[in-house]
């Protein structure tokens, strides 16, 4: 085991160990002599500017540098060239690194003068290649603007706006690809592109939820859950629907108040569109005394909701006995209304308020919790002597008003203030609402 053990970590060793190249040696001919090793390198370092100070003496075919450089590169640079030679068993780097501010300060300002050159010389080709740029960009806006063929395949505003980028994205990428190539750095293009798709990885990672919110805003707006002026419950966020834009969709609550809801939660929420249906029913529960018909109680109760214009009679009003308590039987009483002419609460508000009176006048009793309640105190007779004239002067109860009487001249037509609001908003609005009337809603 141990055996297979060192075999193995040899092997690791032996792969990871890092590949060297084999450069090319430099010929002298068969059988190379020291004299034939130090006449070539010798002439090849004096062929080189910055080496021409670095002398070369051989023996036994060990190279040895000896002279003067300008700094480190230039030494590392001469030892390389004599490993190359033919027939070198070793080099021995005696070179002196002079370090001067003028030897090594030359060569840059040679190179800065000759970039300027070059650059000066290329700068027509330069001209045309950002002419080239600039001209397939603006080519790329001016197809995205008109778009005209992107509106025949998408109605949906938020795809036309979608591929509109995507059209400029495209041209601009294909005007410096061709920039690129008139400059002649070609091998520049798989760099940016890699260095583009790197980039993108890593802003996917950074702004996942603004790119999980814009995925979110394209799905809402192909599928079109709701229209302006809808009145919706998106989980437990109630209101009116005032625009959907590619982040957020904006509500007006009940309260006349502004509220962002993240697309990306709106998604994947429950949405309670009441809008959708305009008939929508109400209930309500009534307890009458045990003692009562219940029958009769339903029959009094409908009749009492089904004389209002606003209650549809398609489907009817109705009542049924939901349960049985202690002292009373409770009854629960349905009425359907159009919300486009009635309000909801009000509607309900004024059923429950007649229904009241309708079993009251009806001699029906309307029991209320009962609740004994045990007193250790002493009276004495004279509390009791002058609490009884207080008692016998007591007045009796008052008599059930009419139901005839009792209508109330409560306004029971529909809210139409928040929807107005939403109206003048959007009408006012420059943003960007992906909500559309006329595509086929979800």
């Amino acid at each position: 085991m141990r055996a297979f053990l060192i075999v193995f970590a040899a092997l690791l060793l032996l792969l990871a160990a890092p590949a060297r190249a084999q450069d090319t040696p430099i010929s002298v001919g068969a059988g190379p002599s020291d004299a034939q090793i130090e006449a070539r390198l010798n002439a090849v370092l004096d062929t080189l500017p910055d080496l021409a100070g670095v002398d070369a003496d051989v023996s036994n075919s060990v190279v040895i540098l000896t002279g003067q450089v300008a700094n480190e590169v230039d030494a590392e640079e001469a030892v390389s060239i004599a490993n190359r030679v033919e027939g070198v068993v070793a080099v021995r780097d005696d070179i002196t690194r002079t370090l001067a501010v003028s030897d090594n300060i030359s060569p840059v300002l040679a190179d800065m003068l000759g970039f300027g050159s070059d650059f000066i010389r290329a700068l027509p080709l330069i001209g045309l290649a950002l002419l080239s740029l600039f001209a397939i960009t603006m080519l790329g806006r001016f197809i995205a603007k008109r778009g005209s063929l992107v509106k025949r395949f998408a109605r949906n505003p938020f795809l036309v706006e979608l591929a509109a980028t995507a059209v400029r994205i495209v041209f601009f990428v294909i005007g410096l690809i061709v920039a690129l190539n008139i400059l002649g750095a070609t091998a520049l293009i798989g760099t940016v592109l890699g260095g583009a798709g790197i980039i993108g990885i890593a802003l996917g990672f950074g702004i996942r939820d603004t790119v999980e919110n814009y995925v979110a805003s394209l799905l809402l707006s192909i599928r079109q859950p709701f229209r302006a002026q809808d009145h919706v419950v998106i989980d437990d966020k109630e209101g009116i629907v005032v625009r959907l834009n590619t982040r957020a969709t904006i509500l007006m609550t009940l309260d006349g108040n502004h509220l962002r809801i993240p697309n990306a939660k709106v998604f994947k929420a429950d949405i309670l569109n009441y809008t959708t249906n305009p008939q929508r029913r109400f209930g309500f529960s009534v307890g009458v005394d045990s003692a009562d018909d219940p029958v009769d109680a339903i029959t009094t109760g409908v009749e009492a909701i089904a004389g209002h214009d606003f209650i549809l009679t398609d489907p009817p009003p109705g009542g049924r006995i939901v349960d049985i308590g202690d002292s009373s039987i409770e009854i629960r009483y349905t009425a359907w209304i159009d919300q486009r002419e009635t309000d909801f609460g009000a509607a309900r508000s004024q059923c429950i308020r007649d229904v009241q009176d309708a079993l009251e006048a009806g001699g029906f009793s309307l029991p209320e919790p009962i609740y004994r309640v045990k007193m250790d105190t002493t009276v004495t007779s004279k509390a009791v002597t002058s609490a009884s004239p207080a008692t016998s002067a007591a007045k009796p109860a008052p008599l059930p008003t009419p139901v005839e009487a009792l209508q109330a001249s409560l306004n029971t037509d529909a809210e139409l203030t928040l929807v107005e609001r939403v109206t003048e908003e959007r009408e006012q609005s420059s943003h960007t609402d992906l909500l559309d009337d006329g595509a086929p809603p979800e």
